[in-house]
């Protein structure tokens, strides 16, 4: 299960104290009503309380699909050590956090965002940790010229705030901001997997390589109604829970995703990547599986005990060994 970082969850609690909560959740549902709509977040962060309400509800499962995410990269690519990032689309800095947790070399950070409340409040849970020292740019996205050059760019639930005809410039301009590894994250919907896959087809004609969680560049082989997206479990914390109105400690974070690198990365060969929750009986388990030659069910039968105990301990986004 995904947690927080403990300085970030004791920035947040900082942040929290004295502020009446009935007020944030009443802000959170809006906020969340405005997501289910369609609409993009400068609608609803206006100010210091909206952005606070929304690092209380969104923030930890942003937070949790990029340690995912992330951590697929480390697990793909070893070698690969970034010191720049980009974050773009910043919001209150959960992928910039995510990426210290994951490779403790980073040593610059700019954030990119088009909402000064957000921005304001990213720095203020950075105050007195490595993140601290990180660049904040307020920009319209669609505006790019200043971007820095970085060995991890990422974007994380911001195509889904953008104008569609608008995505894939912004998409373009990440990759030549990039050069290491650029990560896109997006809600893990059909129409999220929809903005990860037009990128996906973008970026391999730019030369891109897929590192996750595609085992190849030929086009994706899942038709609709099927769609490509994995889940996170994370923690949430008391506060957390009354914002929502939830009972249960924690929450299942859906997302999509797409790694794309350089050619100079190196990275390690790519097995076929599990689509689904493995389905166990006492026969064995089936696997739903993307490989190199495209879909693919795998049975995996409990007779065969050596490879029967390697796939017990796999799980929906994991690749074969």
């Amino acid at each position: 299960m995904s947690d927080l970082p403990p300085a970030l969850r004791a920035a947040i609690d900082r942040e929290l104290e004295g502020v009446p909560r009935k007020g944030l959740a009443d802000r959170a549902r809006a906020t969340s009503e405005a997501y289910r709509a369609g609409k993009p977040s400068a609608g609803v962060i206006r100010e210091a309380d909206d952005a606070l309400a929304y690092a209380l509800t969104r923030l930890p499962a942003t937070y949790a699909a990029c340690a995912a995410v992330f951590a697929e990269a480390a697990r793909m690519a070893p070698a690969f050590r970034p010191g720049r990032v980009l974050d773009v689309g910043a919001g209150t800095g959960g992928a910039s956090w995510a990426a210290h947790a994951t490779w403790m070399g980073i040593a610059t950070a700019t954030w990119v965002d088009s909402n000064p409340a957000f921005l304001a409040l990213a720095a203020r849970l950075a105050a007195g940790t490595p993140l601290a020292a990180a660049q904040a740019k307020q920009a319209d996205l669609t505006i790019h010229a200043d971007w820095p050059a970085a060995d991890l760019a990422v974007a994380s639930y911001v195509l889904a705030e953008l104008a569609p005809n608008a995505q894939a410039t912004v998409v373009q301009a990440l990759w030549a901001a990039t050069e290491g590894v650029l990560a896109l994250v997006e809600p893990g919907t059909p129409a999220g997997y929809a903005r990860i896959l037009a990128a996906r087809t973008g970026l391999i004609a730019a030369g891109a390589r897929i590192v996750a969680p595609c085992p190849h560049e030929a086009a994706c082989p899942l038709a609709a109604p099927d769609w490509c997206h994995f889940s996170i479990r994370l923690a949430r914390s008391r506060d957390h829970r009354l914002a929502k109105g939830a009972d249960v400690p924690f929450e299942d974070e859906r997302f999509a995703y797409l790694l794309a690198a350089r050619p100079s990365v190196v990275m390690d060969a790519r097995g076929p990547r599990i689509l689904a929750p493995p389905r166990a009986g006492k026969p064995g388990i089936d696997l739903k599986l993307c490989g190199p030659e495209g879909l693919e069910q795998r049975f995996v039968a409990r007779r065969d005990k050596l490879a029967y105990a390697a796939a017990r301990r796999l799980g929906w986004g994991d690749t074969l060994p």
